[in-house]
C-alpha cells in the first residue's frame, strides 16, 4: 500500500514515498525540486519508483503548479493514480477549524497542525500547542488543549523581510551577518532584526495563548529556515523536519484506514 505525499510550497516541491498511509510508515525514497523543475520528475526522482496506491498532496503554489503535477504523474507509467489534494474543512483528524472562511485558511497550515497535534498526543496528553512554519513566509498557529483552531499570525520570513529592506532603503543590501544580541554593524543588524522579529512573534502567541487557556503550550517549529531560530528561541519547542508530510500520513489513514 504505498503513498505518495506531496508538499507544493511557494519556492520547491518536496515529495515523499511511505510503504503504507499510517503514520509512522516507513520512508522508501524522498526528494525536491524548485517550483521551476517540477518537469524533471517524471524522467528524474520518480523514474523506477514504485507505483502509489494513494497520494495526498498540500499545495499553496496555486493551480498552475499543481497541474503541472498531474502532467508529471500522467507520464508516470504503471501509475493509475487519482492526485487528490488537502482543501482545509470544518474539522479533520481532531482538529476543529475556527477560521473565519475555513477555506481560505492555507493549507500547509491546515495539515502542519493536524501532524503537529498528532505528534504531541503521542507524546502525552494534550496540552495547548503551537505550531511555527518557518519558510518563505512565516506562520505561527494556535491549538487549545481540545484540538480547536484559535487563530494565527502570518508574518515575512527572513528572504521577504531582507529583500523589503534593500529595495525600500538606500545603501541596504541583503546581508550576511549574524545573530547578534548588540550588532554593531549593519549586516548583523539586519540578520539579528529578522530572525527577533519571528522570535517575538512566538513568543506573543504563547503568552496569549498561555493566558487563554490556563497552561503552558508546547511549541513545534517546522520549515526549512527552522534551524535559523533555534538559538534565538525564547520558550522551548520542538523542531521537526517532515510535519507536512506527517500531517498528510494522518490524513490519510483518516481517509483510507478505516
Amino acid at each position: 500500500m504505498t503513498f505518495l505525499a506531496i508538499d507544493i510550497g511557494n519556492t520547491r516541491l518536496k515529495w515523499a514515498m511511505y510503504d503504507d498511509f499510517r503514520p509512522g510508515a516507513a520512508l522508501l525514497a524522498h526528494g525536491a525540486e524548485f517550483l521551476e523543475h517540477i518537469e524533471r520528475l517524471a524522467e528524474g526522482a520518480w523514474a523506477g519508483l514504485p507505483a502509489p496506491d494513494h497520494m495526498l498532496g498540500c499545495v499553496v503554489a496555486g493551480d498552475a503548479a499543481k497541474r503541472r503535477v498531474h502532467d508529471q504523474i500522467e507520464m508516470m507509467l504503471g501509475w493509475n493514480l487519482e492526485p487528490l489534494w488537502v482543501v482545509p474543512s470544518a474539522q479533520e483528524a481532531g482538529v476543529v477549524n475556527g477560521y473565519d472562511y475555513p477555506l481560505r485558511l492555507g493549507a500547509d497550515r491546515w495539515v502542519a497542525m493536524i501532524g503537529a497535534r498528532h505528534h504531541m498526543l503521542q507524546q502525552g496528553p494534550a496540552r495547548p500547542l503551537i505550531t511555527v512554519m518557518v519558510g518563505t513566509a512565516v506562520t505561527v498557529d494556535a491549538l487549545d488543549t481540545e484540538g480547536n483552531f484559535l487563530g494565527g499570525l502570518i508574518i515575512p520570513g527572513h528572504g521577504i523581510m531582507l529583500r523589503a529592506l534593500e529595495g525600500g532603503t538606500a545603501g541596504l543590501h541583503v546581508p550576511t551577518g549574524d545573530v547578534q544580541r548588540f550588532p554593531k554593524n549593519t549586516s548583523d543588524a539586519l540578520t539579528s532584526g529578522g530572525t527577533y522579529a519571528i522570535a517575538g512573534a512566538v513568543e506573543r502567541m504563547y503568552q496569549h495563548l498561555s493566558e487563554q487557556c490556563n497552561a503552558e503550550p508546547m511549541c513545534i517549529m517546522a520549515g526549512g529556515a527552522g534551524w535559523k531560530m533555534s538559538p534565538s528561541m525564547t520558550r522551548p519547542f520542538q523542531l521537526m523536519n517532515n510535519l507536512i508530510f506527517d500531517g498528510l500520513l494522518v490524513m490519510a489513514q483518516k481517509r483510507w484506514g478505516q
